[in-house]
Parts: C-alpha cells; structure tokens; sequence
C-alpha cells in the first residue's frame, strides 16, 4: 500500500491534532506536527515528529511552512487540517469581529493551506488532504449558530473539492467527530462569557444559556454523547493508511444518531427536539 507521507497537521498543540499526530507518529509515518507556538510542541517531538510552526491566519507563516516540507521531501503527502475552535453565542448578540477571527482559522485559514500544498500533489499525482469538520457541519444546535456555519462551509470546500483534485490522483477526506473531550468545551464556555460590545453583559437570551451550559456539561460528561481525542486519531489514521478511503468518517455513535435524526426528520422534527432539550 503506498504511503502518503510526508503527514503535514495544522493546531497540533494540544486534543485531536496532538492525539493524531502521536499515532501517526508511532505508525511509522514522517510527521510534522504545527503549531502557532513550536515550543508547545516538545512533546510531540520527543515521540518522533518534527516540530513546525504554523500559524493559519498567517500568509507568510503558512508558506514558510509548505516550504519547509516541501524542500526536504518535494511534496506534501497528507495535509490534516484540523486547527479550529468555536466562537458561541446568540446570532443577535455575538461579537462580529470574534466571528470573522474565528472564519479565518477555521475556514480561510483551511483553505489557503490547501491551496498552497495542492501544486506539488498535481505535480506528483498523488496525496490526501483530510479535513476535519464536526457533527455540527450536519446539524446545528442553539447557541452555536456562528461556529456551526464554519464547519457547514469546510463541508462544502471539501465536497467540491473531493470532485475537482480526483483526477490528479488527489483524495479528499472529511473526518466529522461529534463531542470530543478538549479544551475545545473550555473555549465554549469563555466565548460565551463575550457579549456584543455595548451590552454591558445584559442579554435576553439568559434562560437559553443556562440550558445550553447545563447541556454542554452534561453532553461531555455522557460516554454515549462524548469520546477521547484517542478515537479520533485512530479514525484520522484509518483514513490516511486506507487503500480506499471514505470521503466521510463520523466519529462517536451519538453524532451518527444526531445526524440522521436532522436528515431523516427534517425541520420540523430537528426544531422540536431541539426546543424541547433547550426548554423553548
């Protein structure tokens, strides 16, 4: 089976990206773990993988990183793009300027990555880009509006994607993992303690917080609802390793459940269940 190596991933300072790039690392592969801050990264290194720093809302950063691999080995084998974190909060009072800050790691950042490594692959007819989106690119719960719409957009870049770079040997995979346990809830629960400017902490959405904080405890606390970054890694390294890969994995069992609910119940039944767990 041939190996697309060498492994370039983005925001590997800590959850899914340090969890992946460890397995890949202890699989043999040639990684290069990234992160905004390098020195985040000696760990990673001590395992094997060759620290980068990258940074994706950085033009110049992002380069010299493509550079950096593609000088030693031509190419960029995989790009895993997983850096990304979420902005909350209701559409109404979220803070605009903390949304577009967000669109560009989540979703500008993906993107010019992708573009900056894609030359060399159609060079070589051959590498994989797996993109890691969310359950939350497939369904959308309160609160969560902003960061469900840049995940809903890596889910389109990918789609279209998939279609445009398959002839020149170019798989494109979307890995979407439901709760996962990292700091990533951390970053939830401070983002929401950010209102929009000028409100002075007053919202009229306080019944609807408290129920969204009081979900979000209680999802992460749930093994059904929540899994280990672990979990993640081993599916992102099915999907380097696999001769076929799928275009999509989704991780946990819960976010299997929750998605088909939204496909197979439409709006009215997703809106129900959604006011009913929000006491709406």
């Amino acid at each position: 089976m041939k190996r697309f190596d060498p492994v370039l991933i983005s925001g590997c300072s800590s959850g899914i990206g340090a969890a992946t790039a460890e397995a890949l690392a202890r699989g043999g592969h040639t990684v290069y773990a990234t992160a905004r801050q390098a020195d985040t990264l000696s760990g990673l290194e001590a395992l094997g993988c060759r620290p980068l720093a990258l940074d994706v809302t950085s033009e110049d950063s992002m380069i010299a990183a493509v550079q950096a691999v593609e000088a030693e080995h031509g190419q960029v084998g995989t790009l895993i793009n997983n850096a990304g974190y979420g902005e909350y909060g209701p559409i109404e009072e979220t803070d605009l300027e903390r949304v577009r800050t967000m669109f560009e790691t989540n979703v500008f950042g993906l993107a010019r990555l992708t573009q900056l490594v894609l030359p060399a692959m159609r060079r070589s007819r051959s590498g994989r880009i797996v993109n890691i989106g969310s359950m939350g690119g497939r369904i959308t719960f309160p609160v969560g509006g902003f960061y469900h719409a840049t995940k809903y957009a890596v889910e389109a870049i990918s789609d279209a994607l998939r279609v445009e770079v398959k002839p020149f040997g170019i798989e494109v995979i979307l890995v979407e993992p439901g709760l996962v346990r990292t700091n990533f809830e951390g970053r939830v629960s401070e983002s929401l303690e950010v209102g929009t400017p000028g409100q002075e902490g007053d919202t009229a959405y306080a019944d609807l917080l408290a129920a969204n904080d009081k979900r979000t405890t209680s999802g992460y606390a749930n093994d059904f609802m929540a899994t280990g970054p672990e979990e993640v890694a081993a599916i992102i390294v099915k999907a380097v390793d696999s001769s076929r890969p799928r275009s999509r994995y989704v991780v946990t069992p819960a976010a299997k459940v929750m998605i088909n609910l939204r496909r197979f119940g439409g709006d009215r039944v997703w809106d129900a269940a959604m006011r009913k767990q929000y006491g709406l």
